[in-house]
């Protein structure tokens, strides 16, 4: 999963780099605001992609003693980060300029070398979102599209694959912008189209934003996994009942699980002791992405008690 995350911001970071360079070269040629906007869009997803394979790279680090779960959630923060510097920069900055040249329409000049680096960035644009798509559909498996966004667990695919759909969309509506303006004189259709650009990249942002809160925060196992765990815990020798079962992504590929158990009475220490360590070991077969797993051994009177002393506190 790992790899090919870094293969799709590889490819993403490739594409943005050349085609930002591009934008601006058209942008000083033409005088169009829309076209600057591009422009600022591609240099935020290419400064994204950096961010990214930042978090990838220090998600790897070992546990340690102040961190001794791991890294892993470095992937979910730089993925907030990537949230809002769309929203604070590449919005911002777009949502400017075209309340500016709205005011103060500028003079537009020759659209060729625009039309020729539009062609050419959704040329690039849309190689790098089939690259996107390709692994984000890799990843979400039999789900739905959505499904896979909401209970994804690692960001990057699903980041990479909304600023990509983002640029297609707007590189159209600039397209769209500069075309109007020069065939009727009007600047005014320029300034309209770097706006619907800073809106696209806020609406984008606010999302992304709202996807990754979740994961920063703590989100669960997928439900198939937590289902397959319970099964694996009530079908362990000597175990009457499972008082309590909770998950915690860590990571994208790194889940903490804690099950509290109800054994038989009167079965020997020796005997819970076997039986904790065969259901560890066969979570973690099953489930590749769990890390660590913590048993509790405790009645289901007592955890019933120490749960409704909890919610009176």
């Amino acid at each position: 999963m790992a790899a090919e995350s870094k293969t799709v911001i590889y490819a993403a970071l490739t594409g943005n780099t050349v085609i930002a360079v591009t934008k601006f070269i058209a942008a000083v040629v033409s005088g169009s605001s829309a076209m600057l906007a591009e422009g600022i869009h591609s240099v935020v997803d290419t400064g994204n992609q950096v961010l990214m394979l930042l978090g990838l790279n220090r998600a790897r680090q070992p546990a340690d003693e102040r961190f001794p779960f791991g890294h892993g959630k470095e992937v979910y923060f730089w993925s907030f980060v990537v949230a809002l510097s769309i929203f604070a920069v590449g919005s911002g900055i777009s949502l400017y300029e075209g309340v500016l040249h709205l005011l103060h329409p500028a003079h537009l000049g020759d659209p060729t070398m625009s039309y020729i680096v539009l062609g050419v960035a959704m040329a690039a644009e849309g190689g790098s979102w089939f690259f996107a798509w390709k692994g984000f559909r890799a990843a979400k498996g039999g789900s739905g599209y959505l499904r896979a966004v909401r209970e994804g667990k690692d960001p990057t695919l699903f980041v990479v694959l909304f600023e990509d759909s983002a640029a297609l969309l707007g590189l159209l509506v600039a397209f769209t912008g500069v075309a109007a303006a020069h065939a009727t004189g009007n600047a005014v259709y320029d300034a309209l189209a770097t706006l619907c650009i800073g809106l696209i990249l806020g609406v984008v942002a606010l999302w992304l934003a709202l996807e990754t809160k979740g994961l920063l925060i703590g989100e669960a196992a997928r439900p198939e996994v937590r289902a397959g765990i319970r099964e694996l815990a009530e079908e362990a020798d000597g175990v009457e009942g499972i008082n309590e079962l909770a998950t915690l992504h860590m990571g994208p590929e790194q889940v903490v699980v804690t099950l509290s158990l109800d054994f038989r009475n009167h079965l020997e220490a020796s005997a819970v002791e076997e039986t904790v360590g065969r259901l560890n070991r066969a979570i973690k077969e099953r489930y590749p992405e769990v890390s660590r797993v913590f048993v509790e051994v405790e009645s289901r009177a007592v955890h019933l008690a120490q749960d409704r002393s909890a919610r009176g506190a």
